[in-house]
């Protein structure tokens, strides 16, 4: 399958080793990892963050192995109004609309901006189905530009 706004065909790179059911090295326990992820939450790190300051610093290669999620032990204490990967769109949308109100002929920006709104209204659908984001939810640039704010 193509990648969705590119002519290139699938993904390449190098992939995860297999998953062992444990990590003997590993000095922390699930109770110690959730509130570890928990406390970083609170600082105001974002997910993709919590996973990069929890393996570089704390030696944890992957919450998964013990079967937990960051989005899943995140969403139990702090709900946010859409999720991480909706927001950056959005923060990257608001951001290609300011540019083009600087630069009025720039064609390739506004084709840019028009498949990243398509990407956000995709992911809005999706959401709303699986009940992450209200039923009446709509995307407007007006309202990405309050939630970036």
């Amino acid at each position: 399958m193509a990648k969705m706004h590119s002519r290139s065909h699938g993904k390449s790179g190098s992939h995860k080793p297999p998953k062992s059911k444990e990590a003997k090295w590993l000095e922390y326990d699930k109770e110690e990892i959730s509130s570890l992820i928990l406390k970083l939450a609170k600082e105001g790190n974002t997910q993709s963050k919590i996973g990069i300051i929890l393996r570089d610093q704390y030696g944890i290669p992957d919450v998964r192995m013990l079967g937990l999620r960051v989005s899943k032990v995140v969403e139990t204490e702090i709900k946010t109004e859409v999720p991480e990967n909706m927001y950056n769109l959005m923060k990257k949308a608001v951001n290609m609309h300011r540019h083009l109100n600087e630069k009025k002929k720039d064609t390739k920006g506004k084709h840019s901006l028009e498949l990243v709104e398509s990407k956000i209204r995709r992911l809005g659908k999706y959401y709303v189905r699986t009940g992450t984001l209200p039923e009446d939810w709509k995307y407007t640039i007006e309202m990405a530009k309050l939630l970036v704010k």
